[in-house]
């Protein structure tokens, strides 16, 4: 398995000349835009990976001539804040990324779906984006972005939730298909993109593809920016390559005693120490939409897998049974098997109820509270039992 190494890599908050990237990706076709996003092998950097190029290629196929690009900035996941950063720093990439994605699709408006915790950025945001409208009506581009905030719900961060709060309604997944490629916001064609996925397209369009499959690996290409937090003397936002292993990345950010990392926040996977050497940061190990917090020795995993699972019950939004059963149920056996109110043997019970949540739930906030609650107790079991 190829692995270069923990680099630290400046891509993302690279100062740059909108002005002069734009008019490049603006020259290009909607053909070319695409390849050259296929060509760098850039997959969704909210966690799910979906390559952007296949993403904007379907919704660029569709016949209907109102089409949308939705920014997802509702950043909800526990320990991730990287988007926060990027808003706050280079929002002009951000805004340039979804003109050079509206380009490829055929869209002429965006939205950008802001976390409501973020509201204080509004006014800075709202300066930026002017500025960025003059802009692009200078080199003579027709593109306009708005924003609309969220309300502080976890399943809006879910794509076809986010789009019924941006309708006004309660957010709540929608049946799969159509997906939104198809019918999105407002039922148009629509490519969903997080913030960091937008601002790399506009990187992509800089230096080109050549250049960015330069850091990562063959099925993760690039860089990406990763939210440390937890246990580590060094807290903060880095933008790392990936394809790094999870012993690279504590050698670099762990205090000397990590017994475990949570790689992609409470709907990810934990890592404990023994599996460190083994594990690699990227889509062919464990993907991450960018949290990253360390434990040590300090710390109870039966108190963090309790947080994760409280967290999901009072987040989902009850639509669907085996999310809104599911989660109260992992929670309550995991407090009766701690309380010697059940035997040890009722975690195997558990972890089939976490394998019929995957198959069952109908969005990935259901899907994913598995990932932690396997991993946790598979690995910190005789943290878990009475």
């Amino acid at each position: 398995m190829e692995n270069k190494g923990l680099t630290k890599v400046d891509l993302i908050f690279e100062k740059i000349d909108s002005h002069e990237v734009l008019a490049k990706g603006f020259k290009m076709s909607s053909d070319e835009i695409i390849q050259e996003m296929l060509d760098s092998g850039l997959k969704g950097r909210g966690g799910a990976g979906f390559p952007t190029g296949m993403k904007w290629k379907f919704t660029a196929a569709e016949k209907n001539p109102e089409k949308y690009i939705v920014c997802n900035a509702d950043e909800g996941e526990p320990g991730t804040f990287k988007d926060r950063e990027i808003l706050d720093r280079v929002s002009n990439k951000v805004h340039g990324g979804m003109a050079i994605a509206g380009k490829a699709i055929g869209a002429k408006k965006g939205i950008v779906y802001l976390r409501g915790e973020y509201s204080y950025l509004l006014p800075k945001l709202m300066i930026e984006l002017e500025s960025f409208h003059k802009m692009i009506n200078e080199i003579g581009y027709d593109f306009n972005i708005e924003y609309r905030m969220g309300s502080g719900a976890y399943i809006c961060g879910e794509e076809s939730a986010l789009f019924e709060s941006i309708e006004g309604k309660r957010g709540e997944p929608r049946n799969k298909p159509p997906y939104p490629t198809v019918s999105g916001v407002f039922h148009k064609p629509t490519s969903i993109n997080n913030v960091e996925t937008l601002v790399t397209a506009m990187m992509i369009i800089q230096h080109g593809a050549k250049n960015f499959i330069q850091y990562g690996t063959k099925d993760s290409r690039g860089s990406k920016v990763f939210s440390v937090s937890g246990d580590t003397p060094t807290p903060g936002i880095f933008e790392l390559e990936l394809g790094m292993t999870v012993q690279q990345f504590v050698n670099e950010f762990g205090d000397g005693d990590t017994k475990a990392v949570q790689v992609g926040g409470a709907s990810g996977f934990c890592v404990p120490r023994k599996k460190f050497a083994e594990t690699i940061i990227g889509f062919e190990g464990v993907p991450t939409g960018g949290s990253m917090k360390l434990f040590n020795s300090s710390r109870s995993m039966y108190n963090v897998l309790h947080n994760y699972l409280d967290f999901f019950t009072e987040e989902s939004c009850g639509q669907c049974t085996p999310c809104r059963v599911g989660c109260q149920q992992l929670l309550l056996g995991v407090e009766k098997v701690k309380k010697g109110e059940a035997a040890s043997t009722y975690l195997n019970e558990l972890m089939k109820l976490a394998d019929t949540m995957k198959i069952a739930a109908k969005c990935g906030l259901g899907q994913s509270v598995g990932n932690a609650f396997k991993s946790i107790v598979g690995n910190f079991k005789e943290e878990i039992i009475y």
